[in-house]
Protein backbone atom coordinates (compact mmCIF):
# COMPACT_ATOMS: atom_id res chain seq x y z
CA UNK A 1 0.00 0.00 0.00
CA UNK A 2 1.21 3.47 -0.90
CA UNK A 3 0.22 6.50 1.15
CA UNK A 4 0.81 10.23 0.93
CA UNK A 5 0.28 12.23 4.11
CA UNK A 6 -0.44 15.94 4.43
CA UNK A 7 0.56 16.29 8.08
CA UNK A 8 -0.42 18.88 10.67
CA UNK A 9 1.35 19.60 13.95
CA UNK A 10 -2.05 20.33 15.54
CA UNK A 11 -4.88 18.61 13.63
CA UNK A 12 -8.48 19.60 14.25
CA UNK A 13 -11.92 18.64 13.01
CA UNK A 14 -11.77 21.56 10.58
CA UNK A 15 -8.22 20.83 9.45
CA UNK A 16 -7.43 17.14 9.88
CA UNK A 17 -4.44 15.18 8.69
CA UNK A 18 -5.24 13.98 5.15
CA UNK A 19 -3.94 10.64 3.89
CA UNK A 20 -4.07 9.68 0.21
CA UNK A 21 -4.15 5.88 -0.12
CA UNK A 22 -3.17 4.33 -3.42
CA UNK A 23 -1.24 1.77 -5.41
CA UNK A 24 1.20 1.87 -8.30
CA UNK A 25 1.48 -0.22 -11.44
CA UNK A 26 4.43 0.88 -13.51
CA UNK A 27 4.16 4.60 -14.14
CA UNK A 28 0.49 4.78 -13.10
CA UNK A 29 -0.41 5.75 -9.54
CA UNK A 30 -4.01 4.96 -8.65
CA UNK A 31 -5.60 7.08 -5.93
CA UNK A 32 -7.91 4.71 -4.10
CA UNK A 33 -9.30 6.90 -1.33
CA UNK A 34 -8.68 9.81 1.04
CA UNK A 35 -8.62 9.24 4.79
CA UNK A 36 -8.86 12.04 7.38
CA UNK A 37 -7.73 12.00 10.99
CA UNK A 38 -8.63 14.62 13.58
CA UNK A 39 -5.97 13.56 16.10
CA UNK A 40 -2.41 12.27 16.03
CA UNK A 41 -3.53 9.33 18.15
CA UNK A 42 -6.04 8.24 15.51
CA UNK A 43 -3.46 8.59 12.74
CA UNK A 44 -0.85 6.65 14.71
CA UNK A 45 -3.28 3.84 15.48
CA UNK A 46 -4.27 3.58 11.80
CA UNK A 47 -0.65 3.51 10.62
CA UNK A 48 0.24 0.83 13.16
CA UNK A 49 -2.78 -1.27 12.16
CA UNK A 50 -1.84 -1.46 8.47
CA UNK A 51 0.27 -4.57 7.75
CA UNK A 52 2.57 -2.76 5.32
CA UNK A 53 2.92 0.63 3.67
CA UNK A 54 5.32 2.93 1.86
CA UNK A 55 4.51 6.50 2.77
CA UNK A 56 5.51 9.97 1.72
CA UNK A 57 5.05 12.33 4.67
CA UNK A 58 4.99 16.11 4.40
CA UNK A 59 7.09 16.83 7.47
CA UNK A 60 10.84 16.98 8.17
CA UNK A 61 12.46 13.92 9.74
CA UNK A 62 15.76 15.51 10.78
CA UNK A 63 17.37 18.73 12.01
CA UNK A 64 20.33 20.58 10.44
CA UNK A 65 23.70 19.18 11.50
CA UNK A 66 25.00 22.69 12.15
CA UNK A 67 22.21 23.28 14.66
CA UNK A 68 22.64 19.94 16.41
CA UNK A 69 26.41 20.32 16.68
CA UNK A 70 26.15 23.89 17.99
CA UNK A 71 23.64 22.86 20.66
CA UNK A 72 25.71 19.85 21.68
CA UNK A 73 22.86 17.43 21.08
CA UNK A 74 23.46 13.74 20.15
CA UNK A 75 24.77 13.33 16.60
CA UNK A 76 23.21 9.88 16.22
CA UNK A 77 19.77 10.34 14.62
CA UNK A 78 17.71 8.10 16.94
CA UNK A 79 19.32 9.62 20.02
CA UNK A 80 18.84 13.14 18.64
CA UNK A 81 15.15 12.47 17.99
CA UNK A 82 14.75 11.02 21.49
CA UNK A 83 16.31 14.16 22.93
CA UNK A 84 14.16 16.45 20.80
CA UNK A 85 10.95 14.56 21.54
CA UNK A 86 11.31 14.91 25.30
CA UNK A 87 11.58 18.71 25.05
CA UNK A 88 8.51 20.93 25.33
CA UNK A 89 7.62 23.25 22.49
CA UNK A 90 8.25 26.39 24.59
CA UNK A 91 11.73 25.08 25.43
CA UNK A 92 12.41 24.28 21.78
CA UNK A 93 11.26 27.76 20.75
CA UNK A 94 13.49 29.36 23.37
CA UNK A 95 16.49 27.22 22.35
CA UNK A 96 16.09 27.85 18.63
CA UNK A 97 15.46 31.57 19.12
CA UNK A 98 18.67 31.87 21.14
CA UNK A 99 20.54 30.08 18.34
CA UNK A 100 19.12 32.47 15.74
CA UNK A 101 19.91 35.52 17.86
CA UNK A 102 23.62 34.76 17.63
CA UNK A 103 23.60 34.71 13.83
CA UNK A 104 23.71 37.49 11.22
CA UNK A 105 20.66 38.88 9.44
CA UNK A 106 19.78 36.78 6.42
CA UNK A 107 21.31 33.67 7.94
CA UNK A 108 19.39 33.22 11.16
CA UNK A 109 18.34 29.64 10.49
CA UNK A 110 20.55 26.61 9.90
CA UNK A 111 19.67 24.50 6.85
CA UNK A 112 19.91 20.88 5.83
CA UNK A 113 21.66 19.85 2.62
CA UNK A 114 18.30 18.99 1.03
CA UNK A 115 16.73 22.41 1.65
CA UNK A 116 18.47 24.05 -1.31
CA UNK A 117 17.49 21.55 -4.05
CA UNK A 118 14.02 21.03 -2.56
CA UNK A 119 13.30 24.70 -1.88
CA UNK A 120 12.04 23.73 1.56
CA UNK A 121 11.85 25.69 4.80
CA UNK A 122 14.52 24.94 7.41
CA UNK A 123 13.34 22.15 9.68
CA UNK A 124 14.14 24.24 12.78
CA UNK A 125 11.57 26.89 11.81
CA UNK A 126 8.78 27.19 14.36
CA UNK A 127 6.52 29.67 12.51
CA UNK A 128 5.20 30.14 8.97
CA UNK A 129 5.25 27.16 8.56
CA UNK A 130 5.87 25.54 11.96
CA UNK A 131 7.80 22.58 10.57
CA UNK A 132 9.78 22.20 13.81
CA UNK A 133 6.50 21.30 15.54
CA UNK A 134 5.63 18.88 12.73
CA UNK A 135 8.93 17.06 13.27
CA UNK A 136 8.35 17.10 17.04
CA UNK A 137 4.89 15.54 16.67
CA UNK A 138 5.32 13.38 13.60
CA UNK A 139 8.61 11.50 13.84
CA UNK A 140 7.94 9.97 17.29
CA UNK A 141 4.47 8.97 16.03
CA UNK A 142 5.97 7.22 13.00
CA UNK A 143 8.61 5.48 15.07
CA UNK A 144 5.92 4.23 17.45
CA UNK A 145 4.02 2.85 14.44
CA UNK A 146 7.04 0.75 13.49
CA UNK A 147 8.27 2.82 10.55
CA UNK A 148 11.76 2.51 9.09
CA UNK A 149 13.38 5.68 7.70
CA UNK A 150 15.63 5.10 4.64
CA UNK A 151 17.16 8.59 4.92
CA UNK A 152 18.33 7.90 8.45
CA UNK A 153 18.87 4.19 9.01
CA UNK A 154 19.49 0.88 7.19
CA UNK A 155 16.41 -0.78 5.72
CA UNK A 156 16.06 -4.53 6.10
CA UNK A 157 14.67 -6.48 3.16
CA UNK A 158 11.59 -7.46 5.16
CA UNK A 159 10.79 -3.95 6.45
CA UNK A 160 7.00 -3.55 6.36
CA UNK A 161 6.53 0.18 6.92
CA UNK A 162 8.73 2.64 5.04
CA UNK A 163 8.61 6.35 5.92
CA UNK A 164 9.91 8.80 3.32
CA UNK A 165 10.18 12.54 3.75
CA UNK A 166 8.13 14.16 1.00
CA UNK A 167 7.48 17.77 0.08
CA UNK A 168 4.46 18.56 -2.13
CA UNK A 169 5.68 22.09 -2.85
CA UNK A 170 8.66 20.66 -4.72
CA UNK A 171 6.47 18.89 -7.26
CA UNK A 172 3.87 21.68 -7.39
CA UNK A 173 6.48 24.32 -8.25
CA UNK A 174 7.69 22.19 -11.12
CA UNK A 175 4.27 22.59 -12.72
CA UNK A 176 3.10 25.99 -11.48
CA UNK A 177 6.28 27.94 -10.89
CA UNK A 178 5.51 30.61 -8.30
CA UNK A 179 1.72 30.43 -8.73
CA UNK A 180 -0.09 29.72 -5.47
CA UNK A 181 -2.73 26.98 -5.48
CA UNK A 182 -4.01 26.93 -1.88
CA UNK A 183 -4.84 28.90 1.25
CA UNK A 184 -6.49 28.17 4.59
CA UNK A 185 -7.91 31.71 4.63
CA UNK A 186 -11.30 32.03 2.93
CA UNK A 187 -10.47 35.53 1.65
CA UNK A 188 -7.45 34.14 -0.21
CA UNK A 189 -9.27 31.20 -1.82
CA UNK A 190 -9.40 33.00 -5.13
CA UNK A 191 -10.38 31.99 -8.67
CA UNK A 192 -6.68 32.22 -9.60
CA UNK A 193 -5.81 29.58 -7.01
CA UNK A 194 -8.68 27.40 -8.26
CA UNK A 195 -7.30 27.59 -11.80
CA UNK A 196 -3.84 26.72 -10.47
CA UNK A 197 -5.23 23.59 -8.76
CA UNK A 198 -6.96 22.58 -11.98
CA UNK A 199 -3.71 22.98 -13.90
CA UNK A 200 -1.75 21.03 -11.28
CA UNK A 201 -4.21 18.13 -11.16
CA UNK A 202 -4.29 17.98 -14.96
CA UNK A 203 -0.48 17.85 -15.08
CA UNK A 204 -0.42 15.05 -12.51
CA UNK A 205 -3.01 13.04 -14.46
CA UNK A 206 -0.98 13.43 -17.65
CA UNK A 207 2.35 12.65 -15.96
CA UNK A 208 3.86 16.02 -16.88
CA UNK A 209 6.54 16.10 -14.20
CA UNK A 210 10.10 14.83 -14.17
CA UNK A 211 8.97 11.92 -11.97
CA UNK A 212 7.05 10.61 -15.00
CA UNK A 213 4.21 9.20 -12.89
CA UNK A 214 0.59 9.54 -13.96
CA UNK A 215 -2.00 9.98 -11.22
CA UNK A 216 -5.15 8.04 -12.04
CA UNK A 217 -8.30 9.62 -10.63
CA UNK A 218 -12.03 9.05 -10.88
CA UNK A 219 -14.09 12.10 -11.87
CA UNK A 220 -15.17 12.45 -8.22
CA UNK A 221 -11.58 12.29 -7.00
CA UNK A 222 -10.51 14.85 -9.60
CA UNK A 223 -13.22 17.19 -8.37
CA UNK A 224 -12.28 16.60 -4.72
CA UNK A 225 -8.65 17.57 -5.31
CA UNK A 226 -9.60 20.66 -7.30
CA UNK A 227 -12.37 21.82 -4.99
CA UNK A 228 -10.38 21.59 -1.75
CA UNK A 229 -9.25 25.22 -1.52
CA UNK A 230 -6.98 24.47 1.44
CA UNK A 231 -4.93 22.23 -0.85
CA UNK A 232 -4.67 19.53 1.83
CA UNK A 233 -6.11 16.74 -0.31
CA UNK A 234 -3.98 17.76 -3.28
CA UNK A 235 -0.86 17.91 -1.11
CA UNK A 236 -1.56 14.39 0.13
CA UNK A 237 -1.88 13.24 -3.50
CA UNK A 238 1.42 14.95 -4.39
CA UNK A 239 3.10 13.09 -1.51
CA UNK A 240 1.55 9.86 -2.81
CA UNK A 241 3.15 10.44 -6.23
CA UNK A 242 6.52 11.13 -4.61
CA UNK A 243 6.24 7.93 -2.56
CA UNK A 244 5.37 5.95 -5.69
CA UNK A 245 8.42 7.32 -7.48
CA UNK A 246 10.72 6.62 -4.52
CA UNK A 247 9.43 3.06 -4.17
CA UNK A 248 10.85 2.25 -7.62
CA UNK A 249 14.27 3.88 -7.07
CA UNK A 250 17.48 2.32 -5.77
CA UNK A 251 17.84 3.13 -2.10
CA UNK A 252 14.32 4.57 -2.03
CA UNK A 253 15.52 7.63 -3.95
CA UNK A 254 17.82 8.70 -1.12
CA UNK A 255 21.38 9.61 -2.20
CA UNK A 256 24.03 7.15 -1.03
CA UNK A 257 25.98 10.08 0.42
CA UNK A 258 23.09 11.36 2.56
CA UNK A 259 23.88 12.74 6.01
CA UNK A 260 21.82 10.32 8.12
CA UNK A 261 21.43 12.90 10.87
CA UNK A 262 19.72 15.33 8.49
CA UNK A 263 17.95 12.95 6.09
CA UNK A 264 16.65 13.75 2.62
CA UNK A 265 13.50 14.88 0.82
CA UNK A 266 12.66 12.35 -1.88
CA UNK A 267 12.98 13.63 -5.46
CA UNK A 268 14.95 16.72 -4.34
Amino acid sequence: MLIGVDFSSSPTRRKPVVVAVGAARGAVVQLQRLERFRTHEALGAWLAAQPAWIGGFDLPFGLPRELVETLGWPLDWPACIDHYAQMTRPLIRETFAAFCAQRPAGGKFAHRACDGPAGSSPSMKWVNPPVAWMLHAGVPLLRAAGAVFPGHQPVAADAARIALEAYPGLLAREVLGRRSYKSDEAAKQTPERLIARKDLVEALEQGRTRLERRLKLTPAQHAALVDDASGDALDAALCLVQAAWASAQPGWGVPATVDTLEGWIVSA
